[in-house]
């Protein structure tokens, strides 16, 4: 019996701050780009990470490109030095960000992890399979999108995690923080959506 390998993870060391940014990327567009710039930045990561999910269990995922193809995409826009790509996801068998959480936060424990997400997802983060816990085992960063903030800081997650909302100045400190800790940062702005850019393309 051959042995299963490990997933092969992007590059990562001791004590190093990593942002992970999940999703479909259907597609990658410049708006990923932004968030994971603004994070790199305001955050001071080291790398951020997109991973590309083999399907949003929230979505229909039966006209979802292959993940190969997606995550192609998506290393021509990063094209970053500290952005990686990886669908780990797909070799370990994980469709939920929780379980995929705790699988690095096991397999990484030497690394310290933020979730990033824009603030279009935080309307919706209550959705979540075990969001709840998601909140209390990795600190979240949230960027501020178009036409997203006033329903995002008035969301059902927002509102049920307010008292774990650390000050804007603070945000350098997040990665350091015990969760439950979350940030809302406000920066650059783009009005690119996958949904929109599906759209556009489609015959």
């Amino acid at each position: 019996m051959i042995a299963k390998l490990p997933p092969k993870l992007p590059p990562h060391a001791k004590n190093i701050t990593i942002g992970l940014l999940g999703g479909s990327f259907n597609p990658a567009h410049a708006g990923h780009r932004l968030i994971s710039t603004i994070a790199l930045k305001r955050l001071k990561l080291d790398y951020v990470w997109w991973l590309v999910t083999p399907g949003n269990p929230l979505k229909d995922n039966k006209a979802l490109p292959s993940q190969s193809i997606r995550m192609s995409t998506a290393q021509k826009i990063a094209n970053h030095p500290r952005i990686k790509i990886t669908g780990f996801e797909s070799q370990i068998n994980t469709r939920y960000t929780y379980d995929t959480i705790l699988y690095l936060k096991k397999c990484c424990s030497h690394v310290k992890f933020i979730w990033l997400m824009g603030a279009d997802n935080l309307k919706s983060f209550h959705n979540w399979q075990n969001w709840q816990n998601i909140a209390k085992i990795i600190p979240f960063a949230v960027i501020d999108r178009p036409g997203s903030t006033l329903k995002a800081c008035s969301s059902k997650a927002a509102l049920s995690l307010k008292k774990h909302k650390i000050k804007e100045r603070d945000v350098s400190v997040l990665a350091y923080s015990r969760a439950p800790a979350w940030v809302l940062i406000h920066a650059q702005r783009s009005n690119l959506s996958s949904t929109k850019l599906r759209s556009f393309l489609s015959p």
